[in-house]
């Protein structure tokens, strides 16, 4: 028996499943498109924190390429090795030292990283709820074709 809050699917009809399915699609693809985007963004902390391991003494007086746009740069030296400027959302910056910038970007792939492990196994029982859906949809479908070939072959 389904608990109050859940549904037994094989006593959904053929338009009901279907719409179920499409249900199910959106979710995955939401899902899907979520996980993305936080892979992507735990990519480039990952990318920040990898840019403050190399910043040390050797560095100070470097040329360096300055972003102004995400696709125009220009030419700048490197006068600071101690602190750095850490984007920390919504056109705001926080000056941090080069260990305070690590740990920041740190704790930012840990949270994006439990966000992560949390939509995974969603994302995967989404699928496997699709999956059945389609399943059943599928035999009733076939079990609706078998009935109206029957009644075409009664009617003969």
């Amino acid at each position: 028996m389904a608990a109050p809050n859940q549904v037994d699917i094989t006593q959904l009809n053929v338009q009901q499943l279907s719409q179920l399915s499409q249900q199910l699609e959106q979710e995955i693809s939401f899902f899907t498109n979520s996980l993305k985007s936080l892979k992507m963004a735990q990519q480039k902390f990952n990318e920040s924190q990898e840019c403050l391991n190399s910043m040390n003494e050797e560095s100070k007086d470097k040329e360096v390429l300055v972003p102004l746009t995400g696709s125009m740069y220009v030419p700048g030296t490197l006068s600071n090795v101690t602190d750095v400027l850490v984007d920390v959302g919504t056109g705001y910056y926080v000056e941090k030292s080069i260990e305070g910038g690590k740990k920041y970007f740190k704790r930012k792939v840990e949270f994006i990283t439990k966000q992560i492990e949390k939509i995974q196994p969603i994302l995967q029982e989404k699928a496997k709820m699709k999956q059945a859906v389609m399943e059943i949809l599928q035999l009733k479908v076939q079990s609706q074709m078998s009935q109206q070939q029957q009644q075409g072959v009664a009617r003969t």
